[in-house]
């Protein structure tokens, strides 16, 4: 198995700090909880800390979750996003989310839990070992969240960077619903491989499913992905 070189780390963290200091970001790396509720009630009113990142339901310190806040040159806080290390034991990713699936629904949905689904594919059957879940991911609209200027994708991989320092994880996986991952934003935010069908949420009351594709990625891939130009993706986006 190949591991992530100091030297691809190395060169995006120094990328990565030359972009953020370019368009006026802040960001901040934290591991209380509780500190992270309080910055979504400032930066998103409207949106409800997720199941997975929950200090009330899991135990989380930095020994197994982070999350990353990304403020702009006014202070206000444009972007947010969460990292949670999961316990699969002897289980494939498959497995764990067969299982378990129902503790991972998006955010302030009244669902119906008993008609929803998990399906894995052939990839989720096969990823084993330490596993880390994605989440909380936005960037604020308009302007001032910088969508246009492909950040998403540099947002994306500092994450992938924080989660090789801390934990070293064999996978890196997230949840998209499947009409955002469709517009591409799945590999604009750095992953290499989705998997359709892999989630379907019914909300009650309503016949039609949301679908929800699974984003993962391995050792390999971040090595791959960690090591692309990221001057050349922001200037080609802006």
């Amino acid at each position: 198995m190949t591991l992530l070189t100091m030297s691809a780390s190395d060169r995006f963290v120094a990328n990565s700090t030359e972009i953020f200091q370019e368009h006026g970001i802040k960001l901040e790396v934290g591991y209380d909880f509780e500190v992270y509720r309080t910055l979504l009630a400032e930066a998103r009113p409207d949106h409800i800390l997720g199941d997975p990142f929950d200090p009330i339901l899991h135990e989380m310190t930095s020994e197994n979750a982070l999350w990353i806040v990304g403020r702009d040159g006014d202070g206000k806080i444009m972007h947010t996003q969460a990292m949670r290390m999961l316990d699969l034991g002897t289980m494939s990713v498959g497995e764990y989310f067969t299982q378990r699936f129902r503790e991972f629904p998006p955010s302030g949905v009244d669902l119906d839990l008993d008609r929803s689904r998990f399906r894995a594919g052939p990839s989720a059957k096969k990823m084993r070992g330490t596993c880390a879940y994605q989440g909380e991911y936005w960037i604020a609209p308009g302007n001032s969240g910088l969508r246009g200027r492909s950040l998403s994708g540099v947002l994306g991989r500092f994450a992938f960077v924080q989660a090789m320092q801390h934990w070293s994880p064999d996978h890196i996986m997230a949840f998209m619903v499947k009409s955002t991952a469709m517009r591409g934003l799945a590999e604009q935010g750095g992953y290499m491989h989705t998997q359709p069908g892999a989630l379907r949420w019914y909300i009650r009351g309503v016949e039609a499913p949301v679908e929800g594709f699974m984003l993962h990625m391995d050792r390999d891939d971040l090595d791959y992905v960690l090591n692309l130009p990221l001057q050349d993706s922001v200037a080609l986006a802006a």
